[in-house]
Formats: C-alpha cells, sequence, structure tokens
C-alpha cells in the first residue's frame, strides 16, 4: 500500500495597521489567524503588515505592499494569501488579478474551518448556509475570464446569464437550508421542553478555551476536545449529578473577533440553548495574552444573540499555563498582567467585577471541588424556586 503524505499549503498573512487598530493589536489578530490557519491544515510562512489611515478600498494595502507581496510569493512559491478581514469583491477580484496565488480572507477561512469541522445534518446545513450567503454577493469575481472576450453583435451577455443562473440557483439553495433549518429548530424545541423544569447550565467562551474539557470532566463524557479552533461546532447537553443535585450542561461553539455575521445568523438555533440557560460558565483562557479582549467579544455576541442579563459565573481556565514575569521592587515600568501573580489576579478586577468568579485548571483539575461547589450551589437556589420541598426534606435530599 502507498502511503501519500499530506502537502500542507505554504501561507502569507496580511494585515492592516489603522487609526481604529493598534499595530499590538494587528499582531494579536494576526496570531490568531495564524492559529486559524494552523487549524485549517496550513503553514504560515511570512506576515505582512501595513500602516494605513484606512483599508485600501481597491487591495486593502496600498500598491507598494502589494509589489512587496507579489515579489516574496514569486520567489517562495506561496500557494495563499490570507487577510485579516473581510473583502469585498471587488477586493478580491483585483487581488487575484495582482497575486498568483489563491486569496482569502478571514471571513472565507473561518467558513472553511466550519466546512471540515460539520459533523451533524444540523452542523453542516447551517455551514452551509452561510457559505451560499457569503458566496452570492461574491459571484461576480468567478466570471472573469468572460472579460477576455472581444466585444461586438452576439458578445454581449452570455456572462450575465451565467452569473443571473448562478444567482438564482443559490439564492434557492438558501431559501431551502433556511427550511431545512428552521424544520431542524422545532424539533430540537420540542427536545429542550421535553427536558422538564431542570436547570440549565452552558458553557460560553472563546474558542479554544477548554469548554469541552471542562464539559468532559463534569458530566464525565467523551465531548471531543482538541488544541484546535472550533473543535466543537454541534452543542451538547449532558446531565450532570453533584451532591445528588441533577441539571443540564450545554457546551456550545466557540466565539472568536471577527466572527461572520452569516456565521452567526446560521447557528443561532445552536445557540438556543445559551439564550435558554439559567446559568451561564463563561470560560476564560487566563493564559492568553489578550483574554481581556476575548472577555470582551464573548459578551459582545451574547448580547448580540439575546444571551444577555443572565447569572454569569466566570470561570478563568488553564492557570496550569499562566506564566508571570516578577518584577524588582525598584523597577518604574509599567506593571501589566504578565507582572501580576495568581494571587494579585484573584483580587484584581477580574474576579472583583465579575462575581462569582473562580480560577481553575480543567486539565489537572486544580480548585476543581471549588468549581464543583460554586456550581452546586447557584443551581440548589433556582432548583429551590422550582421544587419547593420542605426545608427539612430538602436538607436531607441534598447535603
Amino acid at each position: 500500500m502507498i502511503e501519500t503524505a499530506i502537502i500542507k499549503e505554504r501561507v502569507v498573512l496580511v494585515g492592516v495597521t489603522t487609526h481604529d487598530v493598534t499595530a499590538e493589536q494587528t499582531q494579536e489578530y494576526l496570531d490568531e489567524l495564524a492559529f486559524l490557519v494552523d487549524t485549517a491544515g496550513g503553514i504560515v510562512e511570512k506576515r505582512f503588515v501595513q500602516n494605513l489611515p484606512m483599508r485600501d478600498s481597491k487591495t486593502f494595502v496600498g500598491s507598494g505592499k502589494l509589489v512587496d507581496i507579489c515579489d516574496y510569493i514569486v520567489e517562495n512559491k506561496i500557494d495563499m494569501a490570507i487577510f485579516d478581514d473581510e473583502l469585498s469583491a471587488s477586493q478580491i477580484r483585483n487581488l487575484e488579478k495582482a497575486l498568483p496565488c489563491k486569496v482569502l480572507d478571514r471571513t472565507n477561512l473561518i467558513l472553511d474551518i466550519f466546512a471540515k469541522r460539520a459533523r451533524t445534518a444540523h452542523a453542516c446545513a447551517q455551514v452551509e448556509l452561510a457559505q451560499y450567503q457569503y458566496l452570492l454577493p461574491r459571484l461576480t469575481r468567478m466570471w472573469t475570464h468572460l472579460e477576455r472576450q472581444r466585444g461586438g453583435i452576439g458578445m454581449r451577455g452570455p456572462g450575465e446569464t451565467e452569473i443571473e443562473t448562478d444567482r438564482r440557483i443559490i439564492r434557492d439553495k438558501i431559501a431551502l437550508l433556511k427550511q431545512k433549518l428552521k424544520e431542524i429548530d422545532k424539533q430540537k424545541s420540542v427536545q429542550r421542553s421535553n427536558r422538564g423544569k431542570l436547570a440549565r447550565v452552558a458553557l460560553v467562551g472563546y474558542t479554544n478555551v477548554g469548554k469541552s474539557t471542562i464539559m468532559n470532566a463534569l458530566s464525565k463524557s467523551e465531548v471531543f476536545a482538541e488544541n484546535k479552533l472550533f473543535a466543537t461546532l454541534d452543542t451538547t447537553v449532558r446531565k450532570v449529578v453533584i451532591k445528588n443535585l441533577p441539571f443540564l450542561l450545554s457546551d456550545t461553539v466557540g466565539f472568536i473577533r471577527k466572527l461572520p455575521h452569516g456565521l452567526i445568523e446560521s447557528f443561532k438555533s445552536t445557540l438556543d440553548e445559551t439564550r435558554e440557560s439559567d446559568i451561564l460558565l463563561h470560560i476564560v483562557d487566563i493564559s492568553h495574552s489578550g483574554f481581556e479582549n476575548q472577555i470582551e467579544v464573548v459578551n459582545q455576541t451574547l448580547d448580540e444573540i439575546g444571551a444577555s442579563g443572565k447569572k454569569i459565573i466566570m470561570v478563568f481556565n488553564k492557570i496550569d499555563a499562566y506564566t508571570y514575569e516578577k518584577k524588582d521592587e525598584d523597577d518604574l515600568t509599567p506593571v501589566e498582567r504578565k507582572n501580576l501573580s495568581l494571587d494579585q489576579l484573584k483580587n484584581s478586577w477580574m474576579a472583583k467585577n465579575n462575581q462569582p468568579a473562580i480560577f481553575i485548571s480543567a486539565k489537572n483539575r486544580d480548585n476543581w471541588e471549588e468549581l464543583k461547589d460554586l456550581l452546586y450551589e447557584t443551581v440548589k437556589e433556582i432548583h429551590i424556586q422550582r421544587f419547593p420541598y420542605n426545608d427539612l426534606l430538602y436538607e436531607d435530599l441534598y447535603e
């Protein structure tokens, strides 16, 4: 049997620093884009960053930088250029003319990863819908070869006819997928209604913060968990019992900055578990350098899907991977997060402004019993309201 090695595509990343985005933020975005490329199976060879007042409306970057990118691609035989923002149809068309390689934007890359990760019919339909919604306004770039045809009598119209045909086909598929998802939503709604009055807890957070690992540990199940972005697309619901107190725990798709709007729309049915939950466990990767921004992104997304205002427990995960640099007493440089010990972090704004909050390591089970106790007490409040037992009987049952 002949084994064929998987050849990974070589990629360059392109970002722009503007008045609204600092150089440090640009590097953080590109770090995340590089992780997305790794998840998709590519290799990042080089990053290109340009300072501009605003992104170029024609080619995203300036003409000089575009020449530099093109030269590097030719010299190093690069397969793909990925831009850290959503490109318009005209930008993609112009970049494909200027660069001798495939051109993708951040949205296209995320959609590709979602397509690879989708396993169930529900997830596949959601991703397919988002892909068609992304493709529809960009169809014209697929017919640029028709521009090379000679003009004259009898030569007008075939390109437009092909485009309109494809647009009609895609619109029909979008309509069918929306109808299919509506039927699945009804089934999911019935399933949720059949679960009774048990308290519902949902794990939410940025992608790759350890939600599935926590899910597996609490529910003693085998939900797929991997150190990749978007390892979980389908919502998984498990019954969990802590000290004889039962509740439902759900694991949902992770959020990410610049998450394509089409994906949020498509996955709203999946996120119904989040909207209908009583308690949200907001999982945060404390070891990530930009976790404060990740918290903000998650809060914005929760607000967008109508899940804000719920009772939230902040769970700062991966304390086993958290490192800090100890400052000398005479050092006058500003105090940064990396200079704070874990004990100092516990007394910082994160713990005080986000009560209740707890710091754990799901991998090593550090502070695990404290998390279970906190979760138990929070769920018990809801359980008492829905199942009002006699105080004495209640103590006998749950203590």
